[in-house]
């Protein structure tokens, strides 16, 4: 029996796996939630992209322009899925300036900074946890504001015929909704220590880390977390405001 410290690898493992995505799945369709079938495909992606990643990150690491090249990669997909999220067609594409405009300051100034080391076994997870962050938040501010532009549409109007520019009269009414997709972030930035502990933490104690070196990552991968996320919440929602993801 393999043992991870967190995970026992027994036979057992797959059955479980498979009931749990069984059990997803069954809640979302009983519930008419709409994602049924969208909770197995994405396990299924997980489980072929992990599978994958695990194979090629160790060849990755050791060369900088496969590091580069893999990093762009991550840029992309997070680009795509947000993208798709928020509009259908190439208006989506817009979702990838909010996505580096959190990214790339934030990771530029923790490698200037020396806060951490350029090799690639460090860079890659702290850029994937970056744009996965500002991809959430691009997501979630984008949906928000195209809704409630829609849904107000004669509010929006209305700012118009008081004398407000349409970026002015968009902002009056998408921003206040927009910006509660920095909530989560917030909530998980707030709660750290008392209602979970982060990957970054927990994998740092079982690679034999002390608590307080564990702790002071943790705190700097949060903070970095949020600064991205905020920056993308903003470029979003101006963004939105000017109209760039019209369909």
């Amino acid at each position: 029996m393999a043992s991870t410290s967190l995970i026992s690898i027994t036979p057992l493992l797959p059955a479980l796996l498979l009931v749990l995505v069984a059990m997803g799945a069954v809640v979302a369709w009983l519930g008419r939630l709409g994602h049924g079938r969208a909770v197995v495909t994405a396990c299924l992606r997980a489980v072929v992209q992990l599978g994958v990643v695990s194979v090629v990150i160790a060849w990755v690491v050791s060369f900088p322009a496969a590091v580069a090249g893999f990093i762009l990669l991550m840029y992309g997909v997070a680009t795509f899925t947000a993208g798709r999220r928020i509009v259908p067609g190439w208006a989506g594409w817009w979702a990838g300036v909010p996505i580096a405009a959190g990214t790339v300051p934030v990771l530029a100034v923790m490698t200037a900074s020396g806060v951490i080391s350029m090799k690639g076994i460090v860079v890659i997870p702290i850029a994937g946890i970056l744009l996965g962050g500002c991809l959430t938040a691009t997501t979630l501010a984008g949906r928000r504001a195209l809704d409630e532009l829609t849904q107000r549409k004669g509010e929006v109007e209305a700012a118009l015929s008081l004398g407000f520019t349409p970026r002015e009269a968009a902002l009056e009414i998408c921003r206040p909704v927009s910006g509660q997709a920095l909530v989560p972030a917030l909530d998980q930035t707030r709660t750290v220590g008392l209602v979970t502990l982060p990957g970054a933490f927990v994998g740092m104690l079982l690679g034999g880390a002390s608590p307080v070196d564990a702790g002071v990552v943790q705190l700097v991968v949060l903070v970095a977390l949020l600064a991205a996320e905020a920056v993308a919440t903003v470029v979003t929602i101006e963004l939105a405001a000017r109209g760039f993801f019209h369909p």
